[in-house]
């Protein structure tokens, strides 16, 4: 009974540290996404507050959401995620299709709702795949049927082109089958031909080979195919060790692009210095090491798999955009969890940590 007691409560421990740390990245969000966006706002709208009141509304939705969800039996999950897979994937063909999706910059990856607001369907797939994959290698079925699914997302995912959300999904699937059990030699195989496919189609589109070339060099196009990089990383150069001071940034005055969704780390660096930054790692190195704790306590093989999916695909996302923009990685587009500016993105990971917190604190 006591051993209970005390069990009970190291999960309630762990599930306010994970809260705290949240609401601190989430706060830290708010401030961030207001100061990146000022001069963007007052250009297109006449209002600098246009896109944090927005944002600031998404959090809220966001918090509910996960709220809702953490009441949500894991069992629950488990049966309708079949479903949530299915229709997740079916509205990313039909972003593809002229006139229902919406694109922007050579992309086409949104569906527009009305009123300058815009849902990306590629967020709810990440999730989607999560619960789906969990299922099927949970009841040790043959991998064929997913592993064939797996690959028809991934391949929806760059016609629109989106090849970072695209390795995201397939890291989080490697993650996922070396911690079921999957015999070493077949992970081994599958990776061999994933980095084979990744390396054609790098090189068959010109851009993504662009991209390659830049990160070798980032010197190479200051103006051209490497300013992107070239401004963030002026951005952290600027920041020093303790930063120029919130609202003081330079970059986020349209030298640097995307200031508050991909980019937006670059600006906490120029703002906040390296103490700062450091400080916003640290921040989601705890909270994913309190959700990696989870997943080694648990012993249902299920929510096993899908909390180390989960707090893998948020750890991966995380590594992908900050090693873009520190140039130890191919520049790639996707948003900072928690503190980027996006609805889709946000609300999405807001329902993840709900699903999460719900693993921890029950069992069932």
């Amino acid at each position: 009974m006591a051993d209970k007691i005390i069990q009970v409560d190291r999960k309630r421990v762990r599930t306010i540290q994970v809260l705290i740390t949240l609401f601190l990245l989430l706060g830290l969000g708010v401030v961030m996404v207001y100061d990146s966006s000022v001069a963007e706002a007052q250009r297109l709208f006449s209002d600098k507050f246009y896109f944090v009141k927005r944002h600031l509304i998404w959090v809220v939705l966001g918090i509910i959401s996960m709220a809702v969800v953490s009441k949500i039996p894991t069992r629950l999950i488990q049966k309708i995620s079949p479903y949530l897979f299915g229709i997740s994937a079916a509205m990313l063909a039909f972003v593809l299709v002229p006139g229902l999706g919406s694109a922007a910059q050579g992309a086409r990856r949104w569906f527009y709702l009305g009123k300058s607001v815009y849902f990306q369907p590629s967020e709810l797939v990440k999730l989607s795949t999560v619960l789906y994959f969990a299922m099927w290698l949970k009841n040790k079925q043959k991998l064929s049927h997913p592993l064939i699914l797996l690959g028809a997302i991934i391949f929806l995912l760059i016609l629109q082109p989106d090849f970072g959300t695209a390795i995201i999904i397939a890291a989080t699937g490697f993650l996922m089958m070396f911690v079921s059990g999957m015999p070493y030699k077949n992970i081994a195989v599958l990776f061999m031909v994933c980095v084979i496919a990744g390396l054609g189609l790098s090189i068959s589109a010109p851009y993504r080979l662009e991209r390659i070339r830049t990160f070798l060099d980032p010197t190479k196009n200051p103006y051209g195919s490497s300013y992107h990089i070239n401004q963030a990383l002026i951005a952290f150069g600027s920041g020093g060790w303790w930063g120029l001071g919130l609202g003081r940034s330079r970059q986020k005055f349209e030298y640097l692009p995307e200031a508050s969704t991909d980019s937006i780390f670059a600006v906490a660096g120029e703002e906040l210095g390296l103490i700062g930054s450091t400080s916003i790692v640290l921040l989601f190195v705890l909270l994913y090491w309190q959700f990696f704790r989870i997943a080694m306590r648990e012993k249902d093989d299920y929510r096993r798999l899908l909390t180390v999916g989960l707090s893998g695909w948020l750890s991966i996302q995380t590594l992908v955009n900050l090693g873009s923009l520190t140039a130890l990685m191919p520049m790639t587009g996707v948003p900072l969890p928690f503190i980027s500016y996006g609805g889709s993105s946000l609300i999405v990971q807001m329902l993840t940590l709900g699903i999460l917190l719900r693993i921890n604190l029950t069992q069932r």
